[in-house]
Formats: structure tokens, sequence, C-alpha cells
């Protein structure tokens, strides 16, 4: 009977473990934004992976056009080969967060390597652009304690978020934009792909193909779009 509670427990703390380091928006090791307010029809447009050489500049168009400001999580490394990219995400005003140096998963890594990740992204992203990134997100939302804690030496809030749409597996952009509509939530924290985290050019044209009917679809049905930077407040 002891080795069989012993065993439950050591169940229940995997369990809990692998949520912490699974799940996007898990408080297992910490704070995380999961979504805004519930309270209003809103909705806040992320973008993962950039810059991009040639989805990122047709992105900021659309939101220019609409007037709509999002959240971009750079790759460090992907703005060091475009930094005129992540200065036009930052000049346009948008929120830049970081989103490590490599695009790699945290969640079996020590202390050292993600502090490298996450600093050497940082201070690429800071050159870059000319201001401090304020929020991070993890690759794919991978996560375990030491992420929690190089975060914080940064002074970053840790976002994840309420819903994506497997944009980056290209099912095309009607897909892409049916996807969105149908999940759409009031608080909503919306991941998209301007970039590929694994390669620098990788194609995100059909999510830059997809926004404007993202756009007006959410209007349609009475959202509206908000600055992330009202949540990392």
């Amino acid at each position: 009977m002891i080795a069989a509670a012993v065993a439950g427990i050591g169940a229940a703390a995997a369990g809990t473990l692998a949520l912490g380091a699974y799940a996007p928006n898990s408080r297992v090791f910490g704070d995380v934004i999961g979504r805004g307010p519930r309270s209003s029809r809103t909705l806040y447009l992320t973008f993962d992976d950039g810059p991009n050489p040639t989805a990122t500049a047709s992105v900021l168009e659309t939101l220019a056009r609409e007037r709509v400001a999002a959240g971009f999580f750079l790759v460090g490394e992907h703005v060091r080969r475009y930094p005129e990219l992540a200065r036009q995400v930052a000049a346009a005003a948008h929120e830049v967060g970081n989103h490590t140096q490599h695009h790699v998963k945290l969640h079996l890594l020590g202390p050292r390597r993600i502090r490298r990740e996450l600093e050497d992204a940082h201070g690429a992203i800071s050159a870059a652009v000319g201001r401090s990134p304020r929020a991070f997100r993890a690759p794919h939302g991978y996560r375990n304690p030491f992420v929690t804690a190089a975060a914080r030496r940064l002074g970053y809030r840790v976002v994840g978020w309420t819903f994506g749409v497997w944009d980056s597996d290209r099912p095309g952009a009607e897909e892409i934009r049916r996807r969105v509509r149908v999940k759409a939530s009031p608080g909503a924290i919306v991941l998209l792909h301007d970039g590929d985290g694994y390669d620098p050019a990788g194609d995100r044209s059909q999510t830059a193909a997809a926004l404007p009917g993202v756009i007006r679809d959410a209007r349609d049905a009475g959202y509206s779009f908000r600055p992330l930077a009202e949540l990392l407040a």
C-alpha cells in the first residue's frame, strides 16, 4: 500500500512537471500571461519566429492599413540577419518580444544555456531596434524553472497564448482564416507566425495572405483588436 501511494505521488509529480513544461499557459513554473480580460470582445494578435524577409513586411503593411497593434516575438539570429525588418516592427509601435536566440526547445536545457539564449537575443533585439524587449515567449511554449529565472533577470513578463491555428503547417490562407474565426473568444491572445524558427527565409506567405481576412472576420463578429502592451503593465 505504501509503495502504491509513493508511486501515485510520483506519477502526480511527473504530471505536474509535464504540465509546466509543455502547457504554454501553465503557472507551475511562474506567472504567465495567457489571455486578456474575458469581459469584452477583444483580441490580441501575436506573431512568432520573425523577422522574415517576405512575410514580415506584408504583415506590417496589413496591420498599418487596418490600424491594428500586435506583438512580435523575434528570434535573435533572425534579427541579426534582418535588422532593418526588426526596426520596422518597432518603428510601427508594435510590441517587440524575445523568442530566444536560436529558437531552441528550452524545457530540457540547463540554466547556463537558457540564460545565454535569452541574453543573446535580448542583446540582438535591443541593438537592432533601440529599445529593450519587455516580454518573452518560449519556443513551442516549452519551459522549466530555469526559464522563469532567466526571464526575471531580464525584467520580462512571460507570455503564452490562448490559441494557435497551426499556420506554420501552411494549410492554406483560407483555412488559417477559418481556424481563427471559429476559435476566437473574448480576450484571446492569438498565436500566428510571420517567420520560421528554424529557417530564416521560411515561407510564411499564407499567414500574411490570411491576415486581412482574419481581421475582417473578427470585426464582423464584433471583436476589436488591442495592443499586447496592455497586458504587460
